[in-house]
């Protein structure tokens, strides 16, 4: 995933930014799926900025950031930072808070999303084009992805880090909603958190969506609401 920008002639001040690339992988439905594309989409819609969606098939991207001038960036956290740096404007890194959320971030990314990977990832796969299929062949999941007892017993995992999830966001029903995790507004955490729900509901609507938006009284249908005015498509 990969982020750059260049400047575009406009007649108004607030037009003058930099028109911000974002290059995304394409399925085969024309709705982003990527949950670390979405964690960028998040912010730079709720910062307001504009940029514009480049597809790119894995094949390509070598050769499609060779042919970039503009300045790059590729790491999801790292651009997240720039973003709010460069943007400070409606900042998802309230004051104080950069550290808590960075541990909450990375507890998304490497412990909590880890379970869903048997089932999202074959699905996921089955998404991408032919050509970029053949590029991930040898993928450690099997293609056809888990199915009967064994796919139920996977959901009940992913289950066991949404149930987790769920007690820690409760501590904030004191002195917060209890829905976002910095209490009232949305920050980086939720936009995080949120590109895994849009993941699932995109690649497992019926399957998994349908169940995981149940789960907890609600709580993560109650989290997508709150971010689902962010989740514009440019």
């Amino acid at each position: 995933m990969t982020m750059s920008w260049q400047a575009q002639p406009s007649s108004s001040r607030s037009a003058a930014l930099p028109v911000i690339l974002l290059y995304d992988v394409p399925g085969h439905s024309p709705q982003p799926w990527a949950p670390n594309i979405w964690r960028i989409r998040f912010i730079l819609n709720y910062k307001r900025l504009r940029y514009k969606t480049i597809w790119v098939e894995f094949p390509e991207v070598e050769t499609t950031l060779r042919s970039i001038t503009p300045k790059i960036l590729s790491n999801t956290n790292t651009i997240a930072e720039y973003l709010e740096s460069t943007y400070p404007a409606r900042p998802v890194f309230p004051d104080g808070t950069r550290a808590l959320q960075s541990l909450f971030v990375h507890y998304i990314q490497e412990v909590f999303a880890k379970p869903l990977l048997p089932i999202m990832v074959p699905l996921s796969h089955q998404q991408l084009s032919e050509r970029t299929q053949a590029h991930f062949r040898g993928v450690q999941y099997p293609q056809g992805g888990l199915t009967g007892p064994q796919r139920e017993q996977a959901w009940h995992t992913v289950k066991e880090q949404f149930d987790f999830l769920a007690a820690i966001m409760e501590k904030n029903c004191g002195d917060g909603d209890g829905v976002v995790a910095m209490g009232h507004e949305v920050s980086y955490a939720d936009f995080a958190l949120c590109s895994v729900l849009i993941w699932i509901e995109r690649m497992a609507a019926h399957d998994g969506w349908a169940r995981v938006r149940t789960w907890n009284g609600g709580r993560w249908h109650r989290l997508w609401e709150r971010c689902k005015e962010y989740m514009d498509e440019y």
